[in-house]
């Protein structure tokens, strides 16, 4: 299960709840552009190929290092679901995330100032049935602002049902452990007393609870 202390050193071949908010509980997420420029950096830094930059510089390429396993964008927090390959894998993710989006933000903002509360948060899983269950954690997390977790835009959640796909992502890590149908995964997130009960649960575990 998560350990609930803040994890500042990250294993190998390990699994992490990666989280962080707003600083004084603002969002930092206000627009759709922001969610998508949030979510892009994933998809430069994980994909198959290594990007380059408007000067033709390469942009970190950590698809070797780190996993992204799922995530949930609200507007004032994250969530992510992350396998942790390489030892320096989630510091070197993480870094070039949080930098890259704070200066993205600030800017089209007009702001200045710290954008988040901390570097970020993570904790270790260490119960494989956690993983399947911290996974239904981050995509009911919409229903916290009265929003429908089956469409919400800024969730993995259509990764896991199968209607969306890409080589960032990978849910097929979690579905596997468990040898379910997407179908099957789609009835468990369903459970709604179970999940009440679970969520209830895992904040204890949460390292900012």
């Amino acid at each position: 299960m998560p350990l609930r202390n803040v994890v500042k050193e990250f294993a190998a071949d390990s699994y992490y709840h990666v989280y962080n908010r707003g600083v004084y509980h603002q969002n930092v997420f206000m627009t759709e552009k922001d969610s998508s420029s949030f979510l892009n950096l994933f998809k430069i830094y994980l994909s198959e190929e290594q990007v380059h930059d408007i000067n033709r510089r390469p942009v970190p390429h950590l698809r070797e290092n780190v996993e992204l396993l799922a995530y949930c964008l609200m507007p004032n927090h994250f969530h992510l679901l992350i396998y942790n390959k390489k030892s320096e894998g989630l510091t070197s993710l993480m870094r070039s995330v949080m930098t890259a989006y704070s200066i993205y933000f600030n800017k089209s903002h007009k702001r200045r100032g710290v954008l988040f509360e901390s570097s970020y948060k993570a904790s270790l899983i260490q119960n494989d049935d956690y993983l399947w269950h911290i996974s239904r954690y981050i995509h009911l997390n919409p229903q916290d602002i009265g929003e429908d977790y089956k469409t919400y835009r800024y969730s993995s959640y259509p990764y896991y049902i199968g209607l969306k796909h890409a080589e960032w992502i990978n849910p097929k890590k979690i579905l596997e452990m468990h040898n379910d149908e997407l179908s099957n995964y789609a009835d468990f997130v369903k459970d709604y007393k179970a999940m009440r009960a679970e969520r209830q649960q895992l904040k204890h575990f949460l390292a900012d609870s």
